[in-house]
């Protein structure tokens, strides 16, 4: 029941949410005419986006819910003695025509949203959240998917569907199966209200990031701004009818704007309204959202027995108990916070050199360790950036794909699109000339697009009457967009965002399980960062850049000059980087971990959660909660520590990469065999050790870091 089951997880706050008004028709003879519900006699059975349009959703989706509670309840009156097959198999299957339909619309709802989609969310989401729940608590389906499960050893099952079978019934007892009376009742009500405030939680970031912009009309302003950014800036201007220079708080805007403007005060202005999204007292605030998810969440898993969200949610993580990820954290946050402060004031006696008097505050620190790197390695982004011409990156992303796993990608334009930025790709198996996937790539902001990038599916792969259903997937980024005077040329932070997220692509197209549930990014939530975060390994490697990394002017190959000083910038600031991840895990737990109702200022308690990894002066009114979207509409919640914890298992499992060949066969198939094709069919520890042969350590990380020789 994965296709149901997860997005009434998720939806919400995976989703964003505006005002707006749609009308729906849900007649029998519109529906069957409806392009989100027919058969889709397309190129893979790709979606018909050049059919779809806005008012086929919700109708589609309240006809594919009719459809699945048919499919349920057959179950149910199933006067068979519950068998795998008749029980865990079918509800497997159940919903299939609703997972379709609502993988469709939720990922666009992310990458193209409208105030009609948003309101088309904030109305289903009601209804997808009580159809959970009906299935979750109803106790006849329960008797039969329990007494599969406690019959489990007595059946010939094979460790995938162990895995699904254990899956399916723990499902059902994290989602109120056991509960009666009240507490039923009760539990019912907490999961439609966290969909609803994610989905406004998500809605409230949205609309305060859009509605800022730094408009610059004297051209002095721009000073020390690189011309790739000036130019970026104009363009903005230009599309919003705007005289002068714009800059928003997009990524590829905001970034170059606080690193290297020299107006103090400008660089104080973007800043606070960067760090104060849904923070300002207004229509979009979302201090009472955070309080109202942290505490529906506690009484959540209260209900079920746990004393904390935290507890609840990591009973099916390799963590496996709040206990251990704290101790996790303040482990890495020891061996990295001496580093850090010596990063502080290392950056602060440089700033000081330079003329700078008092403290540094958090909108001087890009400018200032940037200008130090810049004179510490003599590299920058506007000596990087013509060897990153997204093309060419593509191409080298592309040619990694293929020395390691054997994989071509070939652009297929007859393939319908949800914009006209998105490229599509045909992905292919060369030695075995077998059909991969379809990748969707879409690279440039937009105001109907959220921050951030992200991989997603619109379909899982899976095994489907004998055959094998390929995944179609969808990759998401927000970098710098081609201007009149120059392509799209990435930054180094952009090139190394590309490498993860397809990394997380890798996962999905080399999946190759039975089971939906089962597939692809289908692990444990602390484990699924690990293909994409290997990846970033690449980055800086010459026998990889050399691949690609040409000029966009010259043609000439990135110089291996400018490549020696991109290995030896690879530690600058490496303490003060892992403190602020392990800051961003502390302000997660501290939400998640709380055992008692919470109240009062959501700043304060932000604060006392995290205070132990501060290095700059704190900013009244700057917090991360009400815009950490990871969290409280993203689906991490007590899981941000699993890019810490990930970057241990890469750090050590990349180890075995440098010690045999970064392109060696012997070591991408295994990784390929033991870890990309293998998705949830095994316990993630089993499948680590399966490939590096042994459990993962500090060591690798800590050395990669340079906290250790």
């Amino acid at each position: 029941m994965r296709k149901i089951t997860l997005f009434t997880l998720i939806m919400a706050i995976s989703s964003t949410l505006l005002v707006g008004q749609q009308k729906s028709k849900s007649d029998a003879n519109s529906i069957g005419s409806n392009p989100l519900v027919m058969e889709w006699n397309t190129p893979y059975q790709t979606p018909p986006f050049d059919k779809i349009k806005t008012e086929h959703y919700k109708p589609a989706i309240e006809h594919a819910l009719d459809v699945a509670k048919k499919e349920v309840d057959a179950i149910v009156k199933n006067p068979q003695k519950p068998t795998f097959e008749n029980t865990i198999i079918a509800l497997e299957n159940a919903g299939d025509m609703l997972g379709r339909v609502l993988g469709v619309f939720y990922n666009i709802n992310e990458a193209n949203t409208s105030q009609e989609l948003q309101k088309i969310a904030e109305d289903i989401s009601p209804m997808l959240t009580r159809y959970s729940n009906d299935i979750n608590m109803n106790p006849e389906l329960f008797a039969r998917v329990k007494e599969v499960y406690d019959n489990r050893d007595e059946i010939a099952l094979t460790k995938e569907q162990r895995m699904l079978l254990d899956k399916s019934y723990k499902g059902f007892i994290k989602n109120g199966a056991l509960l009666t009376g009240k507490d039923k009742d009760e539990f019912r009500k907490i999961s439609e209200e966290l969909s609803l405030t994610g989905l406004k939680y998500q809605r409230n970031n949205l609309a305060d990031q859009n509605a800022y912009t730094l408009v610059i009309k004297n051209k002095k302003e721009l000073a020390g701004l690189p011309q790739y950014a000036i130019d970026a800036a104009k363009e903005t201007a230009k599309e919003r009818k705007v005289k002068g220079w714009v800059f928003t708080l997009d990524y590829p805007s905001y970034i170059p704007f606080i690193t290297y403007a020299d107006n103090r005060e400008l660089r104080k202005e973007i800043w606070t309204a960067s760090n104060k999204v849904a923070n300002n007292n207004n229509e979009n605030d979302n201090k009472e959202n955070v309080l109202k998810i942290a505490n529906l969440r506690l009484r959540m898993a209260q209900l079920l027995g746990y004393s904390s969200y935290a507890e609840y949610a990591l009973t099916d993580r390799m963590a496996e108990n709040p206990t251990k990820v704290l101790s996790f954290i303040d482990g890495l946050l020891n061996a990295s916070m001496p580093f850090a402060q010596k990063d502080l004031k290392m950056v602060t006696d440089y700033a000081h050199s330079k003329g700078f008097q008092g403290e540094l505050q958090r909108w001087d620190w890009s400018y200032w360790q940037e200008k130090l790197k810049n004179e510490k390695y003599a590299i920058n982004p506007e000596m990087t950036k013509p060897y990153f011409k997204l093309e060419n990156v593509t191409n080298g992303i592309f040619m990694l794909a293929d020395k390691l796993y054997g994989l071509e990608f070939r652009e297929n334009k007859e393939i319908a699109k949800y914009h006209p930025d998105v490229i599509t790709y045909e992905v292919w198996d060369k030695a075995e000339n077998k059909f991969m996937a379809i990748v969707y790539m879409d690279f440039f902001p937009r105001e109907s697009k959220r921050s951030g990038a992200w991989m997603t599916s619109f379909r899982e792969q899976k095994i489907e009457n004998g055959k094998d259903v390929r995944p179609l997937i969808q990759m998401v980024c927000n970098f710098t967009k081609p201007t009149a005077k120059a392509p799209s040329l990435l930054t180094f932070d952009e090139y190394n965002t590309f490498l993860h997220e397809f990394g997380h692509c890798l996962h999905g197209i080399l999946s190759e399980c039975t089971y939906e549930s089962t597939s692809g990014t289908s692990v444990y939530r602390d484990f699924v960062e690990l293909p994409s975060q290997i990846m970033e390994n690449w980055a800086t490697e010459k026998e990889f850049l050399d691949l690609f990394a040409t000029h966009y002017q010259t043609g000439e190959k990135m110089p291996q000059e400018l490549i020696n000083k991109i290995k030896a910038s690879e530690q600058y600031l490496a303490g003060y980087l892992s403190v602020r991840q392990l800051f961003l895990g502390l302000v997660d737990m501290g939400w998640n971990n709380i055992t008692s109702t919470i109240s009062g200022d959501v700043e304060t308690i932000e604060r006392k959660s995290s205070s132990k990894a501060e290095l700059l002066p704190v900013v009244p009114g700057s917090i991360m909660s009400t815009q950490f979207g990871h969290i409280f509409s993203g689906g991490y919640a007590a899981g941000y520590y699993g890019y810490k914890w990930a970057e241990v298992l890469d750090a050590d499992a990349y180890s075995l990469f440098k010690e045999k060949g970064i392109f060696n066969k012997e070591v991408s198939n295994s990784f390929r065999k033991n870890i990309l094709s293998q998705g949830g069919k095994k316990h993630p520890m089993e499948l680590y050790k399966a490939f590096r042969g042994h459990e993962p350590s500090n060591e690798a990380l800590l050395r990669r870091s340079g906290f250790i020789k």
